[in-house]
């Protein structure tokens, strides 16, 4: 991994360096590029895709993706398969509470007069700590906010939330990048709809105030913004798909030697233990997790995991991805809609069920339309693929009508296993599912980002 170090240190200096003006010519027209004396059509030098905050480069590559362990619930919904996951960013860390706190009040700054039920609806639900035969309430009062427990995962978040959060994160990390750059000048004064949003920048429908204006090389104006093709803003944060988490935590990169897998994991680590094995830590707990019937942290003075009932995000050991608590702590949403018999038919390159293709809106004369919250409006693209049911007759939990059943189309797959969960469920190959709109204490998230270009290793 240290040779990705170096090579992604040199993309953030020169990700968008400008070929020389008139020194490349277009192999089909013989017409220069980058040179206004030929209409100005641009074409920038891009090395490398910077890594976004808060991510770390997982390599892409082939797994066997599924059971590895004898399958206690006899549920039967993932037999393994050999499939192939393009190389992607992952959250080094689960999003914290500290992270959620920044999201609610960036939310309440700008949309807190106009639109209140934007933050409201943001909230997560600290009444999931409520049992009725529990004293819990010290969790519903504290967990989010108090400072003790800032850098602790955030639970109480539905999938919903978790998705929203994603998007908005996009935007303030792209916002940022530009005001770093020098193209436009910081604006915490954004308030309803006027607020950055990557999509309505590209679209030109928010103008933010320039600082250093880019010259267009077009000779028929002076000026422009930025745009896709000079590849300065990154893709988008999102939830990581099932096949990626899971490839993820397993860490395979670290346990492989040129093309041969020596030993499949059973969990993020080596071996078929929960205890470290080697060294001054031999002995010690490398998740947080249910030990057993009512054992949750262990003895007083030799506390196990030393966490009750979660721990901070960056804690024990990293996988050999350097991703933090990728079994154990809490659960984690992933994109995918769950269906049983997914691994039947499902593609086996990016394996994923869950798209649902949409267009912008575009008025009547052909321009796209901002909601009210700032975005580009969209709307479903009904040429493609829409409807992520995709049901067969092997389908059969989803062959019922979604109102007898509990899998439908807002039914979504959680992964990693959490403090309140046995050592089985850290498997990564083990997936369970819950409503997209339901939370729980025991499920947090992290989020992905697409890698465009090569896959970060041999060129």
């Amino acid at each position: 991994m240290k040779s990705n170090v170096l090579t992604l240190s040199v993309a953030a200096l020169g990700a968008t360096l400008f070929l020389g003006s008139c020194s490349q010519k277009s192999s089909k027209t013989g017409w220069n590029y980058n040179d206004p004396k030929n209409g100005g059509f641009e074409v920038v030098k891009y090395s490398e895709q910077e890594t976004g905050p808060g991510l770390v480069l997982v390599q892409g590559g082939t797994f066997v993706m599924g059971a590895t362990e004898q399958n206690i619930a006899h549920d039967y919904d993932n037999t393994p398969r050999r499939i192939t996951v393009a190389s992607f960013y992952m959250d080094e860390t689960e999003v914290s509470n500290v992270d959620w706190l920044e999201y609610l009040y960036w939310l309440g700054r700008v949309f807190g007069e106009t639109y209140p039920e934007v933050y409201n609806a943001a909230l997560p639900d600290t009444t999931v700590w409520r049992k009725d035969l529990a004293f819990n309430e010290p969790f519903v009062d504290n967990y989010l906010r108090h400072p003790a427990y800032q850098f602790y995962p955030v639970v109480g978040v539905s999938w919903k939330q978790a998705s929203d959060y994603c998007v908005w994160r996009t935007d303030r990390v792209n916002e940022q990048i530009l005001v770093d750059r020098g193209y436009i000048k910081a604006n915490p004064n954004q308030y309803g709809e006027e607020n950055f949003n990557t999509g309505a920048y590209y679209a030109g429908l928010y103008q933010p105030e320039v600082k250093k204006a880019r010259k267009d090389l077009n000779p028929n104006s002076d000026t422009r913004s930025i745009r896709p093709e000079d590849g300065i803003m990154l893709p988008a944060y999102r939830l990581p798909t099932e096949a990626e988490w899971e490839y993820a935590a397993q860490g395979l990169i670290g346990n492989s030697d040129r093309e041969n897998i020596s030993d499949r994991r059973l969990y993020p680590w080596n071996g078929h233990g929960v205890r470290y094995a080697k060294g001054k830590s031999q002995g010690e707990i490398q998740a947080n997790f249910k030990r057993g019937r009512g054992d949750y942290m262990g003895v007083a003075n030799r506390l196990n995991d030393n966490a009750a009932p979660t721990a901070p995000v960056k804690y024990y050991w990293p996988n050999d991805y350097g991703l933090y608590n990728m079994a154990g702590n809490v659960n984690e949403w992933v994109a995918d809609i769950y269906r049983p018999m997914t691994y039947t038919d499902a593609e086996d390159f990016n394996t994923y069920r869950g798209n649902v293709y949409t267009l912008p809106k575009k008025d009547a004369d052909g321009y796209m339309e901002k909601d009210s919250l700032g975005r580009i409006s969209t709307e479903l693209d009904f040429k493609r693929y829409s409807n992520p049911n995709v049901i067969d007759y092997l389908d059969s939990l989803a062959m019922y009508n979604e109102r007898n059943s509990l899998v439908s189309n807002q039914t979504r797959v959680y992964k990693g296993g959490s403090w309140r969960d046995l050592p089985y469920w850290l498997n990564p190959g083990t997936r369970r599912y819950l409503d997209e709109s339901m939370s729980r204490d025991d499920i947090g998230f992290r989020c992905a980002m697409t890698r465009v270009g090569n896959p970060g290793g041999r060129k």
